[in-house]
């Protein structure tokens, strides 16, 4: 747990699954997080019954990063996990996102971590950028770098509830690079989706001249 510190004191941890007192993520909460420790997909990192180069998923899809991976799944426990980090500002869940993630996903092999960017009114709503932050959270950990190497060049708009075809246009062209990448980057966003996101920006990395990106989130969508 650590030395409580003053923001302990005035603010005390609550669980992020389910809101109790005492810790950022309870013992409960924590056995209820499906792990993606299992056979995955080596491109897009969804679970599979054996190891693939690719699944049905990704199979005949163009991205512009070499591999995915996740720590958990995002299904409905993950939800509330995501949902008080990103909405209802439990900026320490970045620390046990980030400390699921080096239990779960080896260290890639990058020279720097970067993070997709974020949309600017949502970052002043928040106060803070959960990409931004696991980023560095795992940077720690992993004992790398964090670089900020994109831009957006317009507004985010919501993803949600798009189908794939609509979320790959919304994206598109939607970052860009603000300097010259190193050839290896981790990218760090905190939920795959559809991989929509995270390819645009991958994209817009090797435009700066990354030509290996690999992507990390904490969590991702599952279609069992």
């Amino acid at each position: 747990m650590g030395v409580p510190t003053l923001l302990d004191l005035v603010l005390p941890r609550r669980c992020a699954g389910c809101g109790s007192a005492g810790s950022a993520l309870c013992t409960r909460c924590r056995r209820l997080l499906s792990r993606l420790d299992g056979p995955l997909c080596a491109r897009c990192g969804a679970p599979t019954v054996c190891p693939v180069e690719r699944c049905r998923e990704c199979n005949g899809r163009r991205f512009a990063f070499a591999a995915a991976r996740a720590a958990v799944a995002y299904d409905d426990a993950v939800r509330r996990i995501v949902a008080a980090w990103k909405e209802r500002g439990l900026r320490r869940t970045a620390e046990l996102a980030a400390a699921e993630v080096v239990s779960v996903v080896a260290c890639p092999r990058v020279a720097a971590l970067t993070y997709v960017p974020p949309d600017r009114d949502r970052t002043l709503w928040r106060g803070y950028h959960p990409a931004a932050s696991l980023a560095r959270a795992l940077a720690d950990g992993w004992e790398l770098p964090v670089l900020e190497l994109l831009a957006r060049t317009r507004p985010a708009t919501r993803q949600r509830g798009l189908p794939l075809a609509a979320r790959r246009q919304n994206v598109a062209g939607a970052f860009a690079p603000l300097g010259r990448s190193p050839p290896r980057v981790g990218l760090v966003d905190d939920v795959y989706t559809s991989g929509a996101t995270v390819n645009a920006a991958a994209s817009a990395l090797r435009k700066g001249g990354a030509r290996r990106v690999e992507v990390v989130t904490f969590a991702r969508a599952v279609r069992w």
